[in-house]
This record gives structure tokens, sequence and C-alpha cells, in this order.
């Protein structure tokens, strides 16, 4: 009987290795991107924060794929996230060109870090009762994407971080108020992805992969660039009429608003189809 008890435990206390082999990666991707800035190779600094997207993307899909999510393994990834997606992308910026700006330039990199561990708790506590199609707020590796292709693109092009210094805060700072605002940003959580497709949609995935090997850095800045603009641009097509609590703030009414006036579009479509 105690056998039996102490086994129980011990899977109790047990950590799963497979996923968390994925997310102490993308923890020291994020911590190498923070050494590497500091010595001036802001490049390789850049490249690591995209790797530890590439990390996180796979652990929860891991972890999902092999049956082996764990509360310990969601909280290690929340904490690694902290550290790839918010300190090392401020920090590569920060050493990048924010420096320059004295005290301005160092709490534009603080909001940026406490917009994403605001963003990482929200996330956490309405992980069970947000709807999973969008995402509440810019998430932290679509923000620290912004940030670090920024210092990609300006490092591939010679550009001096004291050149582009305003411009380097206002982009910093953006990216860190988006991802706690209520704008809604499309999750692409309800592509079917063991789905069928046709020949042409593999020949698209074909060429997007060629146009980003190419400039992989001016295109892939693009990409979340437009992708942080979305937010703002579907919450305000989506609703009957723009409220603050559709911006920033408590949005539990709001939500209902948004989700009733695309009904209400869909049925005018369907309407429309009808007649």
């Amino acid at each position: 009987m105690s056998n039996d008890s102490s086994n129980a435990s011990g899977k109790s206390r047990g950590i799963y290795l497979l996923p968390n082999l994925f997310t102490t990666a993308g923890l020291f991707s994020g911590f190498y991107a923070i050494v590497a800035s500091m010595n001036d190779r802001f490049i390789e600094a850049a490249v690591a924060i995209f790797i530890a997207m590439v990390f996180d993307g796979l652990d929860g899909r891991v972890a999902r794929m092999t049956n082996t999510e764990s509360d310990f393994g969601a909280e290690f990834d929340s904490m690694a996230d902290i550290v790839s997606f918010g300190m090392a992308p401020a920090l590569v910026m920060y050493n990048y060109a924010l420096a320059d700006l004295g005290k301005i330039g160092w709490l534009a990199a603080f909001i940026f870090v406490a917009g994403g561990a605001l963003r990482l708790a929200r996330f956490n506590t309405n992980l069970g009762s947000s709807d999973k199609k969008f995402f509440q707020g810019l998430a932290i590796p679509s923000a620290a994407a912004i940030v670090a292709g920024l210092v990609w693109v300006g490092s591939e092009y010679g550009v001096e971080g004291s050149d582009i210094a305003g411009f380097a805060a206002v982009v910093t700072i953006c990216a860190g108020l988006l991802m706690v605002t209520n704008f809604r940003y499309h999750s692409f959580k309800d592509v079917d992805w063991k789905g069928k497709v046709s020949f042409l949609v593999i020949l698209v995935i074909v060429l997007a992969f060629v146009i980003v090997a190419t400039q992989p850095s001016l295109v892939l800045f693009s990409i979340f660039f437009l992708y942080a603009l979305s937010g703002p641009v579907l919450t305000i097509k989506n609703v009957k009429k723009l409220k603050l609590g559709h911006v920033v703030g408590d949005d539990d009414d709001d939500d209902a608003d948004f989700n009733d006036n695309k009904e209400t579009k869909k049925e005018a479509e369907k309407t429309e189809k009808e007649d």
C-alpha cells in the first residue's frame, strides 16, 4: 500500500521532459539575445528572439500531441516568455537605440516589459473563458517580433541605433501598450492543420517561404507590423460603436457587443444572398 502511494506521489512530482526541453531552449535563446546585444551583436540577438518564438510555438503543441501537459509546464512557459519576449527584446532595443535617449530610453523599455508581464498575467487568468479564435491584446511573442525585427532590419541595413532612437522608442512603447489593450487579434487556433488542402495552398506556402528567405529581416518585420495594425482595424470594424472598453479596461459587456455585431453582419450577408 505504501509503495503504491509513493509511486503516485512520485508521478505527481515528476516533470515531463520533452515539452520542457523546448521551453528551456526558448529561454536559452532569449538569454543569449541579451548577452549578444551587450556585445553589439544585434543581428544575432534579434535572430535569437525569433528562434525563441519557434520553440515557444513547439512546446505547447508537443505537450498536447504527447499528452504531457502539466501545470508546471504552463508556469515554466510563462516564466520563459517574460524573459525571451519581455526582457530580451526590451534590452536588445535599449542597447541598440534607446540608451542614447537617457531616461526616456529606459522608460520606453520598461513600458514594454511591464506590458508583456501584464499581458501574460491576463492571458493566464482568462485562459478558460476567453474566445480562442481571438487574442485580447497583442500577444507577447508578436510584440517581441516587432521590436526585434526593427533591430534586425536596422542592423542589417547599416542604420545606427542613435539615428532612429526616437522612432525606436515610439515603436517599443506602442508594442508594449498594444499588449494591454482590448483590441482583437486573430489567434489562428481555429485553422484545421490536419485537414486536406488544395495544391494551390501548398504552392502559396512554398512561395511564402521563398519571399521570407529573400529578405528575412524586412519581410518578418513587415508581417508582424501589419499584424499589430490588424487588431485596431478588426476591432473598429466589428463593433457598432467604439467605446473606451473596446480599447482598454474591463470589457466583459463589450465582448458580447463585439460578438453580437459579428453575428448581425453574418445574418445581413445571409439575407442579401437569399434575396
